[in-house]
């Protein structure tokens, strides 16, 4: 944390220098040490003395910053083109008071200044860590990763290797001018909406482009652009796609926030802070999953074959994270999973202090991210990125690691020259200092050059000939931007769903991989007890004797038997879940591909995220859907991820699960909430519900082999206690209601018929009140709504045609409901069809009691509907 200063005493010199770099240092005279490190004082103060002061080596004259601003749209290209940085603009400050006690001070205030020698100094609020030198990062090499003396000086080569430093040294001239370039396409209305900068972070992308390959995945956040250009990611379609021109990564359809690449393995680009580590965590898994059933993509992107990666696999995924983000509990279930699994994963936390504009420190006790991996046997080493040499050796260093061995943190401390984003308002304590402050001292670029052309490793030609080739390619990029044309309007809705509605599932093959790799991973054993499992699901099927939750176990095994690059995700997996729907799954298929879960939705719908982004077909089990809420952020990612990435990436992945709300349910409020409601806004989700088990099963297997997300909806009172017969190895489509029961000819001619649209528990209610409504001279068409989104219009048309009366029994609110959606689009479309006011009985907008005698007020029943019938058939409306 900032201190309390006071002033500071004239110094001899008022300016700090760099310390020298460290003498060469014989590799055979190093001694491993299990002492932890112990970390350079940061402050001195007196045995008695007041409040500690900043140690002096970290107080900067204000008069001595310059400033690079936001480049100007004028400023960045020079006569005949030429791509120029901006010229530096000096700033001097006018005094401000000292600040004696910063936890109190209001988070709007300005940084902290103090006087030395009569001229006001800047006091960076967080100064450079003076004990990030390179013996430090030696010692956590050979403390947290067991490397030997000899091989840390293997890899600390690297820090004179010329072709490999002249190599980084290309990558972060090309990231920044590529940086520069798109600030000035924002302020001239070619970039448009969010962009976020990584100026002054380039040693990150420097050491991607060195030791990241293209077969390793890469998952980063908002902030991407540099790291797509490191991992090989084309600059003219990256520029293209920030500018929304269908030459773009995404045809345009993602933006600055959401770079996607096949080819190069570049799985985003994602906006939801720290929600890309779940899905980095599915995509390492996916790289086990290859090397154990012993499948892989035979080019990047490309769908599985039965084509076992070589033994020099070393593939691994990367995530990207500033550690404000990494503060996210996701990180703590990341790192479990990572250390349960031993997932080929590395986290590089960008570590530029800042938690968006807010100093991290205000907000969170521990900014050593890299620590966290301990409680979980997950090292982690934390270097100066300014120093991008030493990133570049220890990075070699901790990513052989995980090529070889199980998952690290990489912590990279360094200074984001830019605010948060170019509308960034800057209020924030200290930021507008602390930019102009890092800019002139804490640049990975401008310290590179000081010390290899100083030390007469490069010359400045040489240097600059690199620098001229990097901003030409940004050139490049820009002039392949402004010509790309924009997408045609018509893509936005091609890119709703992979599948179209109307998919016919059953005419869809089967891998032909799929018996040799049963034959290789599921013993004699195992296959006979399974194979008998479902010889006696089958049976109950055909004498009308199986459940709802059986029926989606027989189907899920029939598809993880017929398609292995199926998996599954659920808690409580080995015991079977609630109703049997993960049955027999890791008895069978082995952990790789059945997963039991830690308990956070969440966590392992991301990770289902990830694998269906490699090639996957991850299958969710929801104990109950209500504990979807918890992932949220992953549903819509979901949804969102084929338009999102202009239809390069599918996302298969089906998520079932029981829920709904019954009559006398008795669960109380929480376990009562209308999910399947929640998610309707989710573009690009299929969402189905099942109240038999016919339907259940037909759905599962659609969904299954659907190459988008679809979620599943069952009655949670219904799993076990409803049975029926099943249309064996039949897929149902995943648009199309149910019409159970179809009001008499009679009925519909004397206009006594009625259309009921209901599902989920309101399908039992209505069939048990049909005789009812029959004798009072009524009758109904009842449609089972097996098809939420997309709606199956047509049947509704057609019943409407028929009764020109409508009746909505609802599973959801009345505000925001599945009813309310469905009345506003009968009312829009077939409004000439209705004689009558539509009639919706939903749940009433209060939480749903545990009481009994409180729920009938919030809970609609048969006996509403006998009602709602009546009135529509007599005009009492």
């Amino acid at each position: 944390r900032c201190p309390p200063l006071s002033p500071v005493p004239a110094a001899p010199s008022a300016q700090t220098t760099a310390p020298p770099d460290p003498a060469p240092t014989d590799a055979s005279k190093i001694k491993r040490s299990h002492r932890p490190p112990v970390a350079s004082p940061r402050f001195i103060s007196p045995p008695d003395g007041p409040p500690p002061l900043p140690a002096p080596t970290m107080i900067f004259r204000r008069s001595a910053l310059a400033a690079l601003s936001v480049l100007g749209a004028a400023g960045a290209f020079g006569p005949g083109g030429a791509f120029l940085p901006s010229p530096p603009r000096h700033s001097v400050g006018t005094a401000r008071p000292s600040v004696r006690a910063v936890l109190h001070m209001s988070t709007a205030a300005e940084p902290a200044t103090a006087v030395a020698g009569g001229e006001e100094a800047f006091a960076p609020m967080r100064p450079p860590d003076a004990s990030l030198t390179w013996e430090n990062v030696e010692k956590q090499l050979s403390d947290a990763f067991g490397y030997s003396a000899e091989e840390i000086a293997s890899y600390a080569t690297v820090r004179s290797d010329k072709e490999s430093l002249l190599a980084m040294y290309g990558t972060m001239q090309k990231c920044r001018g590529f940086e520069n370039a798109c600030s000035q396409a924002y302020m001239q209305g070619k970039i448009k909406g969010f962009m976020h900068l990584d100026n002054g972070q380039e040693s990150i992308p420097g050491l991607v482009g060195d030791a990241i390959k293209i077969g390793d995945t890469k998952y980063s956040y908002y902030r991407e652009h540099t790291h797509a250009l490191a991992s090989g990611v084309d600059p003219g379609a990256i520029m293209s796609e920030l500018f929304m021109k269908d030459g773009g990564t995404c045809r345009g359809a993602g933006g600055s926030m959401h770079i996607f690449d096949k080819e190069t393995n570049f799985q985003g680009g994602w906006a939801l802070v720290a929600e890309q580590l779940p899905y980095a965590c599915g995509a390492a898994k996916s790289i086990l999953i290859d090397r154990e059933v012993g499948l892989s993509s035979p080019t990047p992107g490309a769908p599985k074959a039965d084509l076992a990666p070589g033994a020099d696999d070393d593939r691994i995924s990367v995530v990207f994270i500033g550690e404000g983000g990494s503060q996210n509990g996701r990180m703590a279930e990341t790192l479990n999973a990572a250390a349960k699994d031993n997932l080929p994963l590395l986290v590089i936390v960008i570590d530029n202090g800042r938690a968006i504009n807010t100093f991290t420190e205000d907000v969170a006790t521990n900014s050593d991210v890299y620590k966290q991996g301990l409680h979980y046997g997950v090292p982690g080493l934390k270097v100066d990125g300014t120093k991008a040499d030493e990133v570049l050796a220890a990075g070699r260093a901790v990513i052989d690691h995980v090529r070889t061995k199980g998952p690290a943190v990489l912590q990279v401390h360094t200074y984001r020259f830019m605010g948060h984003s170019p509308a960034d308002p800057e209020h924030e304590r200290g930021r507008k200092d602390e930019k102009k402050w890092a800019r002139d001292t804490q640049d990975p670029i401008k310290q590179f050059e000081a010390k290899y052309v100083t030390d007469g490793t490069f010359q400045q030609e040489e240097l600059d000939a690199v620098r001229k080739e990097a901003l030409a390619t940004v050139k490049a990029a820009v002039k392949f931007a402004d010509a790309s044309p924009f997408p045609p309007e018509d893509l936005a809705k091609d890119l709703e769903f992979p599948d179209p509605p109307d998919t016919d599932y059953n005419l869809r093959a089967a891998p032909a991989f799929g018996p040799a790799v049963n034959a290789r991973t599921i013993s004699t054993q195992q296959m006979d007890t399974i194979t008998s499992h479902i010889g006696a699901l089958r049976n109950k099927a055909a004498a009308g004797e199986i459940t709802i939750g059986d029926a989606i176990n027989l189907a899920v095994h029939e598809e993880m038997l017929r398609d292995p690059s199926t998996t599954i995700h659920a808690e409580d997996l080995q015991a079977g879940s609630s109703y049997d729907i993960p049955k027999l799954t890791q008895q069978t298929y082995g952990s790789i591909r059945a997963a039991d879960e830690i308990i956070d939705e969440g966590h392992f719908i991301g990770k289902a995220l990830g694998e269906g982004m490699n090639g996957y077909r991850p299958i969710v089990e929801l104990m109950n859907t209500n504990f979807g809420i918890y992932g949220m952020a992953e549903l819509s990612s979901a949804g969102n991820a084929y338009a999102t990435t202009g239809g390069r990436f599918d996302m298969p992945m089906t998520i079932i699960g029981a829920g709904g709300t019954a009559p006398n349910q008795s669960l109380g409020a929480e376990h009562s909430q209308p999910f399947h409601a929640y998610v309707m806004g989710i573009p690009g989700l299929k969402i189905c519900t099942a109240a038999s088990p016919d339907a259940a099963y037909g759905l599962t297997k659609s969904m299954i082999r659907d190459n988008g997300p679809c979620f599943l909806f069952a009655p949670v009172k219904m799993m076990k206690e409803s049975k029926g017969t099943v249309a064996l190895d039949e897929c149902l489509p995943l648009n199309k209601g149910k019409l159970l029961h179809k009001a008499s000819d009679a009925a519909v001619a004397s206009g006594k018929a009625v259309t009921v649209l209901t599902y989920l528990h309101g399908v039992k209610e209505a069939q048990n009140v049909i005789d009812e409504i029959r004798e009072e001279g009524m009758d109904i068409d009842l449609i089972e709504l097996r098809a939420l989104k997309p709606l199956d219009v047509d049947t509704i048309r057609e019943s409407l045609g028929r009764t020109s009366k409508l009746a909505i029994l609802d599973e959801s609110t009345r505000s925001g409901g599945v009813g309310a959606t469905i009345s506003a689009i009968v009312a829009e479309d077939m409004f000439d069809l209705l004689d009558a006011p539509v009639r919706r009985l939903a749940m009433d907008d209060a939480p749903v009691p545990y009481a009994t005698s409180m729920e009938k007020a919030v809970v609609k029943r048969g006996s509403d509907l006998v009602e709602a019938v009546f009135d529509l058939g007599y005009g009492n409306v």
